[in-house]
């Protein structure tokens, strides 16, 4: 049989089936999890958390290898420095590396606040679900929190060409892998009410400019709250005033984010636009009419009803 064919199913003229797939799927698995929205959360994948930073920690080779770095790329260890041998390039990436353990225990510490604060929320369906990338670093401080507040997590893993394993702190029924990039970046965008982007790299510029891109053209039709964490290490990093001062983008542009430094500035913000722009009015609250209770509009589909909420565009 044809769905049984896996030559056909992973060769090129299967790729409109493989795409679909990484649609449906999730899909039927997030309906099965009662999950509504999520918060996402990216960041580095190349760090760990500050007992690790302190002591021998290893850079990883690449954004979710399994493989360490190079030594001349690993961040000097206690010993070396405490015997004055370290090179000034290894001794400052062992500064580094513990300067962001921090962004890491930050991660964990908010994923477990705003989990905490999820969980009181009336309804059936889980509401704004810790999500991160499914790798290490600052996506397992996210996940890691969540669970050490005991809710729900999902990841949203990639395949890519080195070894690579999920964080240990996942919900395994929300443990996913994706082949494809798109589907993946569908699945971060279109959940989301809230974005937090924590110190990262290359793949951590790209999700943000993504959903950045997204609600500057507002072609997603909801309210997206975008905080971008530790400022003193992305305003190092962007400029993203210049663009506005330059014309690249409007100055009203600059007011889709808000920078942010501690987890507690951090959740005060998430959960004020959280309520404000998806809890109230209540989805049920303002549906029917006031009097004789008659229904203002039709009533929920099934997909509304038990399914994600997927975001419309425009």
């Amino acid at each position: 049989m044809a769905y049984e064919n896996s030559t056909f199913l992973s060769s090129p003229d299967g790729r409109m089936f493989r795409i679909m797939a990484e649609y449906s799927e999730p899909m039927a698995r997030f309906r099965r999890e009662c999950i509504q929205d999520t918060v996402v959360f990216f960041g580095s994948a190349r760090f760990h958390g500050l007992d690790e930073a302190e002591h021998a920690l290893q850079l990883l080779a690449n954004t979710g290898s399994a493989a360490p770095a190079p030594e001349d790329e690993q961040p000097a260890t206690p010993e070396e420095v405490e015997r004055g041998e370290a090179p000034a390039s290894r001794l400052r990436l062992a500064e580094a590396a513990v300067e962001m353990a921090r962004y890491y225990e930050d991660a964990r510490r908010l994923a477990a606040m705003l989990t905490t604060w999820a969980r009181t929320l009336p309804g059936t369906r889980h509401r704004f679900v810790v999500t991160s990338g499914g790798g290490p670093g600052i996506m397992e401080a996210a996940n890691r929190g969540a669970y050490e507040a005991g809710g729900k997590s999902i990841g949203l893993n990639i395949r890519l060409p080195f070894e690579q394993i999920p964080n240990p702190y996942i919900t395994p029924e929300l443990n996913f892998e994706f082949h494809y990039f798109f589907t993946r970046k569908y699945w971060f965008a279109y959940l989301a009410k809230a974005l937090v982007v924590f110190p990262g790299g290359f793949g951590t510029l790209d999700e943000m400019f993504e959903l950045l891109t997204l609600a500057q053209t507002e072609k997603l039709a909801k309210k997206i709250t975008i905080l971008i964490y530790g400022s003193s290490y992305w305003k190092q990093v962007i400029n993203l005033d210049l663009l506005a001062e330059k014309g690249a983008i409007a100055r009203k542009d600059c007011e889709l984010f808000q920078f942010v430094d501690t987890p507690e500035e951090a959740f005060q913000l998430l959960q004020q636009e959280l309520i404000t722009n998806h809890l109230e009015p209540d989805f049920d609250a303002g549906r029917h009419a006031k009097g004789d209770g008659i229904p203002s509009t039709p009533a929920p589909s099934a997909q509304e009803v038990l399914g994600p909420d997927i975001a419309k565009t425009r």
